[in-house]
């Protein structure tokens, strides 16, 4: 925990709209005089391996252990599909943000991008949604590891396991960024490494080099109603289910605003995630709908042990059990440490209450660590109350808002773009090309929510983000309203 006696160190007074970089569009290639870094007074203490591993495995958490087996039983073998157009676009949207993060390395990242092009109204109601989404998936890690782990050893019950991991976890993010970042190093490593034996293993099966076990071949592609079962409706349910396996990766560009040289390692991370995420993405799901058949209720429960277990290997079962509960930890801790970033970066900007831009003497926003795991202690009781349910809702609850978060990079990196581009601005990372695979990112995305419109379920996920979306934009708007309203009169009192 944080040292007894905290002594919370001041910040300075927000810089007036019309002189603030941040409002006007202006960024220095200087990484080491952006706003952000001015006035936040985060330690820059997470090293640059730290980053790189962070970016690999921040990713890899409940929607990719958990979440591809409910896609596989939405779409079928069909979710390759969806899997390979998400990935042509997660590379495309990382990519355009790694341009501008490389420019304005901040806690904020998306919200301070869109404060940048679309305004302050805009920036808040990005950050807003962004930390609720991160809010609730503190929890969902928290419950799905927890579920997994009581499978295994019943006498851990569930609400009490996801106590313990919230617990513990907070506690890690209070000590510090250098803790915090070596921790989650040697979390990737370990998914990493077991996603890497996982493929190794299924390429056997396929290629029957494990004596005793028959290949499968590539029958379970089409056979048990063929390649689509469902249509493109389940298609398009499957769709947004990938697109949340896929969130989450956005939180390395938070933490490159905690690096000696963000602009340098950011753009390093952004190189090194993107065909390594496809490769254990697709590469997973690919070994999965061939190995087992689509419509099996273990591939649906756990697809990773599902797969282990049809090749025999003793205890590997329990093993890669083990490995998925480290792993969900891992994000959790990710997604905790990008929340209470942002809502400190909010805080700093005034779009959040001046409380969470506190800092202890370790440099760390305990205030926003605290305000953003606390969904998480309330899941706990959910997990006491309803523990077979709590997951498949919070998993609903935030499936569609990484549509919002996305088409809000895909926009404020067009306008940004455009705007360096005519004032002949440096760019350290830039977007391949600019601006026809920008544009073929947003009608992609577009064309995502057209087809999730097909599906009723998905339809009601998008339609609900947009009004809660709509909802942050207007109490934004009301509170940005009020405060310059207050400022006003304060410049004006003798």
């Amino acid at each position: 925990m944080a040292d007894s006696g905290v002594v919370f160190i001041p910040l300075t007074q927000k810089v007036p709209m019309s002189t603030n970089p941040i409002e006007t569009g202006m960024a220095t290639s200087d990484a080491g005089k952006h706003p952000a870094a001015e006035g936040s007074s985060l330690a820059r203490h997470m090293k640059p391996r730290q980053l790189i591993m962070m970016s690999l495995g921040c990713a890899i958490g409940t929607g990719l252990f958990v979440g591809s087996g409910k896609g596989i039983t939405a779409a079928g073998p069909a979710i390759l599909v969806a899997f390979l157009i998400a990935s042509f676009l997660v590379v495309l949207i990382m990519r355009m943000l790694g341009e501008m993060a490389a420019v304005d390395p901040s806690s904020g990242s998306i919200s301070v991008f869109a404060q940048k092009a679309l305004g302050r109204t805009a920036g808040a109601t990005v950050g807003w949604l962004w930390w609720a989404q991160l809010f609730i998936v503190i929890a969902a890690e928290a419950t799905a590891a927890a579920s997994i782990l009581h499978s295994l050893w019943p006498v851990a019950s569930q609400w009490a396991s996801a106590l313990v991991f919230m617990v513990a976890l907070t506690a890690i993010n209070l000590l510090g960024v250098k803790n915090f970042g070596e921790m989650e190093f040697w979390f990737a490593v370990l998914k990493i490494g077991a996603i890497i034996v996982f493929l190794v293993i299924g390429v056997a099966l396929l290629l029957n080099f494990i004596p005793g076990v028959p290949s499968p071949g590539f029958s379970n592609l089409h056979s048990h109603g063929g390649f689509m079962p469902n249509g493109i409706a389940g298609v398009a349910s499957g769709l947004l289910l990938v697109v949340f396996s896929f969130g989450g990766m956005e939180i390395v560009t938070i933490a490159a605003a905690e690096t000696p040289d963000p602009e340098r390692n950011v753009g390093r991370a952004i190189r090194t995630v993107l065909w390594r995420i496809i490769l254990f993405y697709v590469g997973s799901v690919l070994i999965m709908v061939t190995v087992l058949p689509w419509d099996s209720e273990l591939l649906a429960n756990s697809p990773f042990v599902a797969v282990l277990t049809f090749a025999g290997l003793p205890g590997a079962d329990i093993a890669m059990s083990i490995v998925i509960v480290t792993a969900l930890l891992s994000s959790l801790n990710a997604n905790l440490y990008g929340a209470s970033r942002l809502l400190f970066s909010m805080a700093e900007r005034g779009s959040a209450p001046r409380m969470f831009a506190r800092l202890t003497a370790r440099s760390v926003p305990q205030l926003a660590v605290l305000g953003s795991v606390s969904f998480g202690f309330v899941a706990v009781v959910l997990n006491y109350i309803w523990p077979t349910t709590v997951l498949r809702f919070l998993l609903n609850a935030v499936g569609s808002t990484t549509i919002v978060l996305w088409s809000a990079i895909i926009i404020c990196q067009l306008i940004l773009r455009y705007r360096a581009d005519r004032t002949g601005q440096r760019l350290p990372l830039r977007m391949w090309g600019f601006p026809y695979l920008s544009y073929t990112a947003l009608a992609i995305l577009g064309g995502v929510v057209v087809l999730s419109f097909t599906d009723a379920a998905a339809r009601n996920q998008i339609i609900a983000t947009f009004l809660v979306t709509a909802g942050i934009a207007v109490a934004c708007r009301v509170a940005g309203s009020r405060s310059s309203r207050g400022e006003s009169q304060t410049s004006v009192s003798p």
